[in-house]
C-alpha cells in the first residue's frame, strides 16, 4: 500500500513539474511586448519633454504624487512591465495606459502614435500639459475604451464628435480643461449614445445649452459633476429615478434654474452640490428622503423660506452649506440631531430670533458660520461644548452680553469672528488669550472694555478689535507675534508711547492700523527698513508730533494714512512702491515734500507748507488725485500741471496764494473729473482748452481776479454738475448758447458777486435738466469724489460759511446773487422742482414773485433779498414744506404776510425794509384799510379780521416757539445729508467788510 502511494506521489511530481514549466514558457511567450508595440510608446514619449511644472495640480486635486512615468521606459525592456502601462495577459497588447500626473508637456497631434493602439480600453492622461491639443478624432478611434480621462491638461477647442460614439464608455472625464466646449448639439449626442456612462465629470467644460432631461434617465449613473458648464435653462420638475446617483454636481451654471431637485425613497446620493445657480423657491419635505447624503452644498443660490423639519432626516450629514441664499425663519432646533456633521455654513441669510441651544450633541463640528443674519441674544453656552472646533463667525449680527466660557477648552480653535455685532460687552474673556492654535480674532465693531490681555502663544496672524471701547496700553505680546500679517486697533481709547524698535520682530506684518486712538510715536533711527512686508499703515488721528522718520516698508509700502496729527516734516519721503499718501490736516511746514513717482492719490491740505510749486510734481504721472489746498502755498502755477498725465482726476489747489494764470493747456483725452482753483488771486481768462475736460464734473473757479465773460462754452461738457465761479470780475451780459440744450448735468450753480448784468438766463435755466423731476427715492445717495476722495464746496448760509466736506449727489442749489441783473424773475424758474437753494439777492429785479414758484416742492432755502420786487407774497408759497430760510427783506412787497406751515417759523428778518406788509411776525397789524383784494386773497378763513387780530398777541408767542423748535428740530433735508457728524465742519460767521465766498444766500 505504501509503494502504491509512493508512486501516486512521484507521478503527481513529475505532472506538476511539467505543468509549472509549461505555464512559465507559455506566460513568457506572452507577456513580451510586441516589437512594434514598444516602438511605438517611445516614440510618444519623445514627442513631450518633461517638466514638473506640468503637474503641479496633481498632489493637490489628484490625490496622488506625480513623477515622470515615461523616464522608466528604455528601449530593448518589456513594455508590459512599464510604468503606466498595462498588456492584456493573452495577446499582449496595450489594453490600459495611465500617465496621470506624468511631467508630460507637449501637444498631442493628429498623427501621434497614441492612436495607434486600437486594444486601449483605458487612457488616462490627467495632470499634466498639453498646451493647444485638442479633443481630437483620434480619441474616437478606441472603441472598446471604457475609461478615459483627460482632466486638467490644457486641452483647447471643440470637443471631437468622434467621442460620442464611444458607446463602449463607463467613465469620462474631460474636467479642468477651461478652453475646451463641446459644439451646439455635441453634448446632447454625447449623453443619447453613451449608454452605459456610470461617470461623468466634465467640470468647466463649456456645453452651449440646456439641461438634457434625457441624462436623467441614465440609470447606470453613478457620478455627474456639470460644474461650470454655462448650462442655462430649467432644471426638470419631476422626480429623479438614478437609484444608484451618488455624486451631482451643478454647481456654478449661473443661468440654471429650477427647484430643489426631487428624489423619490429609493436613492444613494451621498453629494449634491447647487452652488451659484438660479435655483430658487421652498427647501422641500421630501428632502428627507436623502437620507444617504452626507454633502449639501447650496450656497449662492436663490432658495428661501425656512429650513425643513424632515432635515431631521438626514442623519448621515456631514456638511451643510446654506450660505448666501434667502433663507429665513429661525435656526430650527432639530439640527441637534446632526450629530455626524462637521460643517455647518448658514451665514449671509435672513435668519432671525435667538441661536437655538443646540449644540450639546454637535461633538464633531469643525466649522460653525452663522454671520450676516438678524440673529439676537446672546450667544448660547452649548457653544462652549464644541471641543473640536476649528472656526467660530457669528459676525454681522445683533447679538449682545458677553462671550461665553468654554466647557472643555476650544484646544483647535484656529478662527473666532465676532465682529459688527455692536452690543457684544465686557471684557475680552481670558481664555482667547490662552488657545495655542488661534490664527484670527474679530471683535470689531461690538462694546468690549478694558485693556487688551497677554497673549499666551504666538500661532497669531489676523487681530481685529477695531471700533471698541478699550482703552490702556497695547500688549507687549504683540509684538512677539512673528506670524501676525494683520493688526487692526482703529477706534479705541489705547493710549501709550510706541516705540518703534517695538515692531522689529513682526517680519510677516502686512496691514497695521491704529488710527483714531492716543498713540504717541517715538521713532528710533534704524539704518535697515524695518515691517519688509508691510503694504498698508494708518496712523491717523493720534498724537504723533514732530519729524517722521520711522524707516518703515520702503521697498513695499503702498498706503501710508498720517492725516489728523501734529507731524512737521519729514526727513525724506523714500517708498518706492507708494500709491496713497495721505498727510493732510498735520502741522507741515516748508516746501511741498515730492512723493514717489509712483504715487496715484497724494493728500497734504490743511498744513502751513508754503514756496512754490516745483515742476518736479509732474513726474508722478500716475497721479489720479492731487490736493493741496488749504496751504500757504504762493507764486505761479507750473505749466506742466495740465498735462500731469492721463490718469489726473482731481486738482484741488483751494485756498492757497497763488498768481498768475490758470495753465491754458490740458492732456488731450484726460480723465480730470475736479479742478478746484477757489481762493486764490489767479487772473485772466478761463481756459479754452478745457473744453476738451470730458470727464469734468467739478469746476471751482470761485474767489480769484479773473476777467472775462461768461464761459458758455463750458455748456458742452456733459457730466459737469458744479460750475463756481463766484467772487471774480466776470462781467457782460450771459447771453444765450449756440447748443440746444446746455449744462444738462449741471445741478449745482454759483455765479454770485460779480458784475453780470442783463435779464436772467432764461434759456440756461430751461435747460437744468439735473434740476428737474430727481426720483430721489429711486436714487441711490452717494457724495461726490473717488474711492478715497469725495469733494467738496463752501455754502454760505444768513451769514454764516460753511464747509461741507462731502456733497450729496441729490444736492442742488443755484446762486446768481450780488450781481447787476435786472427785469422780472423768470416764470421757468418754477420747473425746476428738485432746488434746494435759489438765492437772487443783491440784484435790480423787479415785478412779481412768480406764482411758479408753488412747484418748488423741495426748495428748503429762499433769498430773494434787497431787490425791487413788488406785489404780494404769493400765499402758494406756504405749500412748500421744507422751506426753512426765506429771505425777503430790503424789496416793496406789500400785503398780509401768509400763514401756515413753514411761514409760521420765521422772523422779522425774513421780511424786513418791505414797509408795505403787515401781519405776523413784523409789529405792523394789518388793519381794515389794507386793500381789500389784498385781504380776501390772504384770508382764507371763515373768521373775521378782528377775531384773528384778538389771537395775535397769543400767536406771536406760539409761533416764535414753534419756530424755534421746528429749525432746530426740521433742519433742511440736504444739510442733514450732507453734514456727515464723523466729518470735520469748519464754520466762519462772515465778516461784514469782506466779500462772502461759496454758494450764498446772503
Amino acid at each position: 500500500m505504501s509503494k502504491h502511494l509512493l508512486l501516486c506521489f512521484l507521478f503527481f511530481l513529475s505532472f506538476s513539474q511539467l505543468l509549472l514549466s509549461s505555464c512559465f514558457s507559455f506566460s513568457n511567450s506572452t507577456k513580451i511586448c510586441p516589437h512594434g508595440q514598444a516602438l511605438t510608446l517611445l516614440q510618444f514619449k519623445q514627442s513631450f519633454s518633461i517638466n514638473n511644472f506640468s503637474s503641479r495640480y496633481c498632489d493637490y486635486y489628484g490625490g496622488t504624487t506625480s513623477y515622470p512615468k515615461t523616464e522608466y521606459w528604455k528601449e530593448g525592456s518589456d513594455c508590459c512591465s512599464w510604468d503606466g502601462v498595462t498588456c492584456d495577459l493573452v495577446t499582449g497588447h496595450v489594453i490600459e495606459l495611465d500617465l496621470s500626473c506624468s511631467w508630460l508637456s507637449g501637444t498631442i497631434h493628429s498623427n501621434s502614435t497614441l492612436f495607434l493602439f486600437p486594444h486601449l480600453q483605458s487612457l488616462n492622461l490627467a495632470f499634466n500639459y498639453f498646451s493647444g491639443s485638442s479633443v481630437l478624432d483620434g480619441f474616437g478611434r478606441f472603441s472598446s475604451l471604457t475609461h478615459l480621462n483627460l482632466a486638467d491638461s490644457e486641452f483647447l477647442g471643440l470637443i471631437s464628435p468622434e467621442i460620442s460614439h464611444l458607446s463602449n464608455l463607463v467613465s469620462l472625464d474631460l474636467s479642468w480643461n477651461g478652453g475646451v466646449e463641446f459644439a451646439l448639439d455635441g453634448f446632447d449626442s454625447l449623453v443619447q449614445n453613451l449608454t452605459k456612462l456610470q461617470k461623468l465629470h466634465l467640470q468647466g467644460v463649456s456645453i452651449p445649452s440646456v439641461f438634457p432631461n434625457s441624462l436623467l434617465n441614465r440609470s447606470s449613473l453613478i457620478s455627474l459633476d456639470l460644474t461650470n458648464c454655462g448650462l442655462h435653462g430649467r432644471f426638470p420638475d419631476h422626480d429623479i429615478h438614478l437609484p444608484k446617483l451618488q455624486l451631482l454636481y451643478l454647481g456654478e451654471n449661473y443661468y440654471l434654474s429650477g427647484n430643489f431637485p426631487r428624489f423619490n425613497e429609493n436613492n444613494s446620493l451621498i453629494d449634491l452640490d447647487l452652488s451659484t445657480t438660479n435655483f430658487s423657491g421652498e427647501l422641500p419635505t421630501s428632502m428627507g428622503n436623502l437620507k444617504s447624503l452626507q454633502t449639501l452644498y447650496l450656497p449662492s443660490c436663490q432658495f428661501s423660506g425656512s429650513i425643513p423639519a424632515s432635515l431631521v432626516n438626514l442623519k448621515s450629514l456631514q456638511t451643510l452649506d446654506l450660505s448666501n441664499c434667502q433663507f429665513s425663519g429661525s435656526i430650527p432646533d432639530s439640527l441637534e440631531n446632526l450629530t455626524q456633521i462637521t460643517l455647518l455654513r448658514l451665514d449671509w441669510n435672513h435668519f432671525s430670533g435667538k441661536i437655538p441651544n443646540v449644540f450639546y450633541n454637535l461633538r464633531n463640528l469643525n466649522f460653525l458660520y452663522l454671520s450676516g443674519n438678524n440673529l439676537r441674544g446672546q450667544i448660547p453656552p452649548s457653544i462652549g461644548n464644541l471641543t473640536n472646533l476649528h472656526h467660530l463667525a457669528l459676525s454681522h449680527n445683533q447679538l449682545e452680553g458677553v462671550i461665553p466660557s468654554p466647557v472643555n477648552g476650544f484646544s483647535s480653535l484656529s478662527s473666532v469672528d465676532l465682529g459688527y455685532n455692536y452690543l457684544l460687552n465686557g471684557t475680552i474673556p481670558s481664555w482667547l488669550y490662552t488657545l495655542p492654535s488661534l490664527v484670527e480674532l474679530d471683535l470689531s465693531h461690538n462694546k468690549f472694555t478694558g485693556c487688551i490681555g497677554e497673549f499666551q502663544f504666538h500661532s497669531l496672524e489676523r487681530i481685529d478689535l477695531s471700533m471698541n471701547e478699550l482703552h490702556g496700553s497695547i500688549p507687549s505680546s504683540i509684538f512677539e507675534l512673528v506670524n501676525l500679517r494683520y493688526l487692526n486697533l482703529p477706534s479705541n481709547k489705547l493710549s501709550c508711547v510706541l516705540e518703534t524698535s517695538k515692531f522689529e520682530k513682526l517680519g510677516n506684518l502686512s496691514l497695521l492700523d491704529l488710527s483714531n486712538n492716543m498713540l504717541s510715536l517715538t521713532m528710533t533711527v534704524h539704518s535697515n527698513s524695518m515691517l519688509p512686508n508691510i503694504w498698508s499703515i494708518d496712523l491717523s488721528n493720534n498724537n504723533i508730533s514732530g519729524i517722521f522718520s520711522w524707516n518703515v516698508g520702503k521697498d513695499t509700502l503702498s498706503y501710508l494714512n498720517l492725516s489728523y496729527n501734529s507731524i512737521s516734516g519729514f526727513e525724506m519721503l523714500p517708498w518706492s512702491t507708494m500709491g496713497i499718501l495721505d498727510l493732510h490736516s498735520n502741522l507741515l511746514q516748508g516746501p511741498l515734500p515730492i512723493p514717489p513717482n509712483f504715487t496715484f492719490l497724494f493728500l497734504v491740505s490743511h498744513n502751513k507748507l508754503s514756496g512754490e510749486i516745483s515742476p518736479l510734481i509732474c513726474k508722478a504721472s500716475f497721479m489720479r488725485v492731487l490736493d493741496l489746498s488749504n496751504n500757504n502755498f504762493g507764486g505761479m502755477l507750473p505749466h506742466c500741471l495740465g498735462n500731469f498725465g492721463k490718469d489726473l482726476s482731481v486738482l484741488n489747489l483751494r485756498r492757497n496764494q497763488f498768481h498768475g494764470t490758470i495753465p491754458q493747456t490740458f492732456l488731450k483725452g484726460n480723465s480730470i473729473r475736479t479742478l478746484d482753483f477757489n481762493g486764490n488771486q489767479l487772473e485772466g481768462l478761463v481756459p479754452r482748452s478745457l473744453i476738451i475736460c470730458r470727464e469734468l464734473e467739478v469746476l471751482d473757479l470761485g474767489n480769484n481776479k479773473i476777467n472775462d465773460t461768461f464761459p458758455h462754452w463750458l455748456g458742452a461738457l456733459p457730466k459737469l454738475q458744479v460750475l463756481v465761479l463766484r467772487s471774480n470780475h466776470f462781467h457782460g451780459h450771459i447771453g444765450f448758447s449756440k447748443l440746444k440744450s446746455p449744462f444738462m448735468s449741471l445741478r449745482i450753480i454759483d455765479l454770485a458777486h460779480n458784475d453780470f448784468e442783463g435779464d436772467l438766463p432764461k434759456m440756461y435755466l430751461r435747460s437744468l435738466k439735473a434740476v428737474m423731476n430727481i426720483d430721489e427715492g429711486n436714487m441711490t445717495r452717494e457724495y461726490m469724489g473717488e474711492a478715497y476722495y469725495q469733494d467738496s464746496m463752501m455754502v454760505t448760509i444768513k451769514g454764516l460759511e460753511i464747509e461741507f466736506e462731502k456733497i450729496l449727489n441729490t444736492f442742488t442749489t443755484i446762486d446768481l446773487s450780488s450781481n447787476k441783473f435786472q427785469g422780472e424773475i423768470p416764470e421757468c424758474i418754477g420747473n425746476l422742482n428738485s432746488l434746494r437753494g435759489l438765492n437772487l439777492s443783491h440784484n435790480d429785479l423787479r415785478g412779481h414773485i412768480p406764482l411758479s414758484f408753488r412747484n418748488l416742492k423741495m426748495l428748503e432755502s429762499l433769498d430773494l433779498s434787497s431787490n425791487k420786487l413788488s406785489g404780494r407774497i404769493p400765499q402758494e408759497l406756504t405749500s412748500l414744506t421744507f422751506l426753512s430760510v426765506l429771505n425777503l427783506s430790503q424789496n416793496h412787497l406789500t400785503g398780509f404776510i401768509p400763514q401756515g406751515n413753514q411761514f409760521s417759523t420765521f422772523g422779522n428778518d425774513s421780511y424786513y425794509g418791505n414797509s408795505g406788509l403787515c401781519g405776523f411776525p413784523l409789529s405792523r397789524r394789518c388793519t381794515i384799510d389794507e386793500p381789500s383784494q389784498e385781504i380776501e386773497v390772504e384770508f382764507e378763513s371763515e373768521f373775521d379780521c378782528k377775531i384773528i387780530l384778538m389771537g395775535y398777541g397769543c400767536g406771536l408767542v406760539i409761533g416764535l416757539s414753534l419756530g424755534c423748535l421746528i429749525f432746530l428740530s426740521g433742519k433742511p433735508e440736504w444739510l442733514v445729508w450732507i453734514i456727515d457728524k464723523n466729518i470735520h465742519k469748519k464754520i466762519v460767521r462772515n465778516k461784514r467788510s469782506t466779500r462772502r465766498r461759496g454758494v450764498g444766500i446772503s
